[in-house]
């Protein structure tokens, strides 16, 4: 199934959930905030949150610096 990831379709499995999008881009939970169709997840969620496809996905990093 396709879904749209920070504007970009992305092949995914049918049983994907964040979790599984988040490990495919190596990102690690606790430094994201992730938004499916305008709705936003906390961290426990990711993981139990199945994928859907034509879900719309935003993922935003947390950067450190100053």
């Amino acid at each position: 199934m396709v879904v749209v990831v920070n504007g970009r379709d992305e092949v995914v499995d049918e049983a994907a959930t964040v979790g599984d999008l988040l490990r495919r881009f190596e990102l690690a939970p606790v430094r994201v905030a992730v938004e499916i169709n305008r709705d936003l997840l906390s961290r426990k969620q990711f993981d139990a949150t199945a994928l859907h496809d034509g879900d719309r996905v935003e993922i935003v990093t947390f950067v450190g610096g100053g």
